[in-house]
């Protein structure tokens, strides 16, 4: 080996710290421009160059596995009994209490625990942990923020596993639509989504009749998979018991699941006394026992049941807005609405466009439907009482949203423009009053706050490619679902400028609901006013035609022939001055002056009366008889006309 180099240090300058110093800049080399060599140079214009300054990068992925939630529970037993007692036997358990209860040791114990916990109730009441401090200035914050809504979480509906798990797609060809969503009344964090086929000519022998509970902290896996004999069209919580579900089917049969019992329904009605239709709406009714709900269906009938016993409704209505209780002029229910707050109303909207308002308590069929309002061109697929004002409520429909007054019956007092797409679905915004959702079949969101905008929506988001089905808004008012034609759930967080409830937004709510509604009654007011006044001018002119006395008809065929040759007379002057004025513009000769005078009035005569038989054809035969007689007249004229032109 050939050494080029040889270092050489001391050793006692290994490890010795440095020392630097400040000293002031000195030019190494310094190259000042020659001109000489400018003209070996040439002018490139432009010029493209670049320069790369990082170092070189790869770029790897790496899908790590994703970590899977599974819910459960405990169920905790009474226990720490000694193995000589048994804890079902009562007895024995109330004297080992007593026994235990007069130990010194026993007492010292819970006097000492019991100080403890005073001392930390006492600190719990003192001190607000959770105590916002700055809630003011979050408040300001959200009022600038423009609207807008987010993508939180999609939910692709698959029929028995996921392809995430499993790789198995679902095996329909036909992919199912959402038709209705329902949130857990407790938590928000679970959502249960009925699917179902609404194309009857679509539908599979082999598609599936299963729907399912959500768990949203899970989305790949279904909490449970509920299992109808007919596919759900309709599914609810019950908010009094969040285990217990309602679902109405295709079939129009009810059903009701416990979840704590597995995915098969508990109980389901009977064919013969359910729904002849699909059930669009089911809906839990304010009950001592909380197991009482009422449907309705396209059949044209509302039915209550108690779940507890579905074997036959409890009660049911007839929707003929005809009050004669005939199901043939029933009209089809395709939405449903109940508000709490008022046990005894509901209201149903029908597949005509027509909503019905009805009153369970009334003493008979017929009253039952109290009024009817003709809201839309087609089917109403929303109808929604404001949570604020009940008196107020949303009906979704053909290509608009209208919002109505229930004192106003004849036309609804506010209404969106018409869309370019069907509307599908709707809904009030539970924490603003001026606030509600609706849905289009183009798959677009839209937000609509009347405060702030009446013709154009707030927000209008673009969810999805195919048609959006469902809607439905959780109590907190800040994250809606929307469900699609293909079965897919979406949720998206809303901004809190649309979920918080602005300053005097309910005054101003109210003020403009009584003002629109005082408008259209002062115009309906006006209308009928109109109406009245047609109407009394109409009677009027019928009452002078009959007071006129009737003619005979000798006094027909006078008059008749009166006014016939009164026509015949002025068609004569009117040829004659027409005659004359043409003379008058060419050179004057006797014979033949005189030879066009005769030839042209009688054949002027016979035109003439050619035309009063078209103008005055009145009279039956006997004016037509008189009409021979004269035509004759002209006849003769020419013969003799035809003699003198011969002679000449």
């Amino acid at each position: 080996m050939e050494i080029v180099y040889v270092y050489t240090r001391k050793r006692s300058e290994f490890g010795r710290p440095c020392s630097f110093s400040d000293r002031p800049a000195k030019v190494n080399v310094d190259i000042p421009p020659d001109p000489s060599m400018a003209s070996g140079f040439i002018l490139r214009d432009p010029v493209d160059s670049y320069v790369q300054h990082t170092s070189d990068m790869s770029e790897h992925e790496v899908n790590t596995e994703r970590v899977e939630v599974e819910s459960r529970g405990v169920n905790h037993v009474e226990g720490g009994w000694p193995k000589d007692i048994n804890p079902q036997e009562v007895e024995q358990t109330i004297r080992f209490r007593k026994k235990v209860e007069k130990d010194e040791n026993y007492i010292n114990t819970i006097t000492h625990l019991g100080t403890l916990m005073e001392h930390c109730v006492k600190q719990n009441n003192a001190i607000n942990i959770y105590e916002e401090y700055f809630e003011e200035e979050e408040m300001a914050e959200a009022e600038d923020e423009p609207p807008s809504a987010k993508t939180i979480n999609v939910i692709s509906k698959l029929t028995s596993f996921f392809n995430v798990l499993l790789s198995k797609r679902d095996p329909n060809v036909t992919k199912r639509t959402a038709t209705h969503l329902s949130w857990h009344p407790d938590t928000r964090k679970k959502l249960a989504v009925a699917y179902s086929s609404l194309e009857f000519q679509k539908n599979m022998k082999d598609m599936s009749f299963d729907s399912y509970i959500w768990d949203l902290e899970n989305p790949n896996k279904p909490e449970l998979v509920l299992k109808p004999s007919s596919p759900l069209v309709t599914l609810e919580y019950n908010p009094k018991d969040s285990h217990v579900l309602v679902g109405g089917c295709y079939n129009g049969q009810m059903a009701y699941w416990d979840t704590r019992k597995g995915g098969l329904p508990v109980e389901v009605s009977t064919v013969e006394v359910s729904h002849r239709d699909p059930v669009y709406g089911a809906i839990w009714l304010q009950s001592k026992t909380g197991t009482e709900c009422f449907s309705a269906s396209t059949d044209g009938q509302v039915l209550w049941w108690d779940v507890r016993k579905l074997s036959e409704p409890t009660e049911a209505l007839v929707l003929d807005i005809t009050r004669k209780g005939l199901l043939e002029n029933a009209l089809g229910a395709v939405s449903l609405e109940f508000e709490p707050t008022m046990p005894t109303k509901f209201m149903v909207g029908t597949e005509q466009g027509i909503v019905i308002a009805c009153n369970r308590k009334a003493k008979t069929p017929p009253e039952k439907i109290t009024s009817t309002y003709s809201s839309h061109h087609g089917p109403v697929y929303a109808l929604a009482r404001n949570p604020f004002y009940p008196k107020i409520f949303l009906t979704v429909g053909d290509w608009t949203a209208r919002i109505w007054s229930e004192e106003h019956k004849e036309s609804a007092i506010m209404w969106t423009k018409y869309h370019l797409s069907y509307l599908t679905d709707g809904c009030w915004s539970t924490v603003r009053p001026a606030v509600f959702f609706t849905t289009r079949s183009d798959g677009t969101l839209d937000v609509w706050d009347f405060l702030f905008k009446q013709k154009d929506p707030s927000l209008s988001l673009k969810v999805c490619d195919e048609p959006l089905s469902s809607l439905r808004l959780q109590d907190n008012g800040c994250v809606v679902g929307c469900g699609s034609k293909l079965g897919t759930v979406t949720l998206l967080e809303i901004s809190s400028g649309l979920c918080t409830l602005q300053r005097n937004e309910k005054t101003l709510a109210n003020a403009m609901f009584e003002r629109e509604t005082k408008r259209e009654k002062i115009l309906e007011a006006r209308h009928r006013e109109l109406r009245l006044k047609e109407r009394a001018r109409s009677e009027g002119q019928d009452t002078e035609v009959e007071e006129k006395p009737a003619e005979s008809p000798r006094e027909v065929l006078n008059r008749t022939r009166r006014e016939f040759f009164e026509v015949i007379e002025m068609e004569l002057q009117r040829r004659a001055q027409a005659e004359t004025q043409h003379l008058r513009g060419k050179v004057p000769g006797v014979g033949r002056t005189g030879n066009r005078s005769r030839d042209s009035l009688p054949r002027g005569r016979g035109r003439g009366s050619a035309s009063a038989f078209q103008v005055k054809d009145r009279a039956g035969e006997e004016v037509a008889a008189a009409q021979r007689e004269e035509s004759q007249l002209p006849k003769d004229r020419e013969e003799e006309e035809e003699e003198e032109k011969d002679a000449t």
